[in-house]
């Protein structure tokens, strides 16, 4: 089998093509956002996808795995910035400056389209609903930052992790899996570093809401069991489907 092929799928076959492309394509629009992407075999656990300070060139998206973005210091302390499950892209912040001001790196084995951003622009010339799905995109990442310093600057270290366990939770019924069960990708120190908490802090929170019944946890294998508790530990709304199951 050609190797290249091995790692091919189509964005028609894909699970994923309603969440990284507008809904409103036709058939023969979507073969021509397919044609301008690249593919290649799965990144490996801890390898990058790019570097800060690499020339921007290309968006990116998850197709499987997970990934995260990262700055590092002066100090060499990492700071992670944010983290991409399937179907979620990434690299948008290297479009104003034109090189990548965050470094990306695969959680776990993780494939990755790459779409040129020449060819990007070019798409969105040709085809009118993908400039309005970039907007969009780059609307839903400005909204990302904002919360996260929100979260960072106002909420408990309870808060933090609840939040963090609800949005993964949205971000999995989106992707058609469960809500409720699901893994972490990432590392509790990744967590920790993300939410501004330290690793011990992050590991006493899961305890405790293990022995408040609100969570089981295995390893990286969290199930909520009590999502109407957790959204009031977050301070949120519970959501429709969640509060009916109570």
């Amino acid at each position: 089998m050609d190797i290249q092929r091995k790692y091919t799928v189509s964005c028609q076959a894909c699970s994923l093509n309603g969440l990284c492309m507008p809904h409103s394509l036709s058939e023969k629009e979507v073969e021509i956002v397919d044609a301008a992407l690249k593919r290649s075999k799965p990144i490996q656990r801890n390898k990058t996808v790019f570097e800060a300070g690499d020339k921007f060139s290309s968006l990116y998206t998850v197709r499987s795995g997970a990934v995260k973005t990262f700055s590092v210091d002066r100090e060499g302390d990492e700071h992670v910035i944010g983290f991409y499950l399937p179907g979620e892209m990434f690299g948008l912040d290297a479009i104003n400056s034109g090189h990548h001001i965050s470094s990306a790196k695969a959680l776990e084995t993780t494939a990755v389209c790459e779409i040129p951003f020449n060819r990007l622009e070019e798409l969105s010339r040709r085809i009118p609903s993908m400039q309005s799905h970039m907007y969009r995109l780059l609307s839903h990442e400005i909204s990302e930052d904002q919360q996260l310093q929100l979260l960072l600057g106002k909420k408990t270290a309870e808060e933090r992790i609840g939040s963090f366990l609800l949005g993964l939770s949205s971000r999995y019924r989106q992707r058609h899996l469960s809500p409720t069960s699901f893994r972490l990708p990432m590392a509790r120190t990744d967590i920790g570093n993300y939410l501004g908490l330290a690793v011990e802090t992050v590991s006493r929170i899961f305890t405790r809401l293990q022995k408040n019944d609100i969570l089981k946890v295995d390893g990286k294998e969290v199930c909520i069991l009590d999502h109407h508790r957790l959204c009031e530990i977050a301070q949120k709304e519970p959501t429709y489907e969640a509060a009916a199951r109570r």
